[in-house]
């Protein structure tokens, strides 16, 4: 049997164009190694699974590469691109400051700098989760990030970039990472499904970059976890139930309660939600973040704010056109403000079942209203 290699392994990108969600910063970094005007240090931040590492990496490479082609990308082929694919390079060093934190491990780093590159341009330092070094360590790090000799990069990756030091902050290139849009996620596993031979509904992918909150390397590993589970073919009723997430049929279902006649029905459905182990608050923010979705529905110039399938995008705009917008902005402000205090409260069940009634009750006050006038 082969060995496994997860998806986020398998599909690393290895070129700066192959980089997903970060395009300014990839841009960026290929014309400072094509124009060679490198920085000493980088900073690279942002949340996790984002490309920080992967993009230290390529970039790494692409300092060192002989035969870069001509919109700065590294060629994968000349001896210092093969040496680092096959982490055999004597000029590119990788530090994890999460378990090499101390004061020794830093002076060990300086020392190593003072060793010119073999056979290349520069000699560079990638060190991960750069906020966990001790006082000290950044203390002993700062005088050779002050003056390094010019054959030695330093590219620094942290998730937390509070915690470093302004002193270090000062003396680097700082580069902002963002969280990758749900679009470019789907759009990403859809190709690595093609090429795995996998046949995934879109719905059931988006659920996954949703579930990732922006991070690439999530969802690939909530990927392959829906490969175990369901094998060649992923539907979205597999994905939710997989991955335990409300279907969003709830929502529509509980919105034609909430603004009819009856508000019954909404809270049986509310009940039996709860029985199958929701989370009372999880509900009340995809209620709220259904009603913020109908809202944009009802504007043609808004609608491609939505991060959802076309299937799902009809459906919303039908049923924004059954409920007034007035409604549709009070029963957003209510699950809001229910989602706000829910910690607060003590009774919880209570506080949503409250809001789902408020909700229902201005529907019918303003059809009441609206029938008086008509008479």
């Amino acid at each position: 049997m082969d060995n496994f290699i997860v998806s986020a392994r398998k599909y690393r990108p290895t070129t700066f164009h192959s980089v997903v969600g970060q395009e300014s910063i990839t841009s960026t970094l290929k014309n400072a190694v094509k124009t060679q005007q490198v920085a000493q240090a980088f900073l690279f931040c942002g949340p996790r699974g984002v490309g920080k590492t992967t993009c230290a990496r390529i970039f790494a490479k692409a300092l060192n590469c002989l035969n870069l082609t001509e919109d700065g990308e590294p060629c994968n082929e000349c001896e210092s691109c093969r040496s680092f694919n096959e982490s055999s390079s004597f000029n590119v060093f990788e530090l994890d400051a999460a378990s090499n934190n101390s004061v020794e491990d830093i002076r060990s780093l300086n020392n190593q700098v003072r060793i010119p590159p073999q056979g290349a341009r520069y000699k560079v330092y990638i060190i991960d989760e750069v906020h966990m070094l001790s006082g000290s360590a950044f203390n002993a790090f700062l005088k050779t990030l002050e003056e390094p000799p010019t054959y030695a990069k330093f590219i620094m990756a942290t998730t937390e970039k509070h915690k470093i030091l302004a002193t270090i902050l000062s003396r680097c290139q700082v580069y902002d990472f963002k969280r990758i849009q749900e679009n470019d996620i789907v759009r990403h596993l859809q190709y690595v499904a093609q090429q795995e031979g996998v046949v995934a509904e879109e719905e059931a992918l988006r659920v996954v970059a949703a579930k990732a909150d922006g991070g690439l390397r999530d969802a690939l590993s909530v990927f392959d976890q829906l490969v175990s589970f369901a094998g060649r073919n992923i539907t979205y009723k597999q994905t939710v139930e997989n991955l335990n997430v409300l279907d969003v049929d709830n929502y529509f279902n509980i919105c034609n309660n909430l603004f009819g006649d009856d508000v019954a029905p909404a809270l049986v459905l509310f009940d039996e939600i709860l029985g199958k182990g929701f989370d009372a608050q999880h509900f009340i923010a995809g209620l709220a973040s259904h009603f913020r979705n109908l809202l944009i529905s009802k504007n043609p110039g808004t609608v491609q704010l939505l991060e959802c399938s076309e299937n799902i995008k009809q459906r919303l705009a039908e049923q924004a056109q059954r409920v007034d917008k007035a409604l549709l902005l009070r029963a957003l402000d209510l699950a809001n403000q229910c989602d706000f205090n829910y910690k607060a409260s003590s009774n919880k069940r209570l506080s949503v079942e409250l809001c789902l009634m408020q909700i229902n009750y201005n529907y019918i006050y303003k059809k009441a209203r609206q029938s008086q006038v008509r008479k």
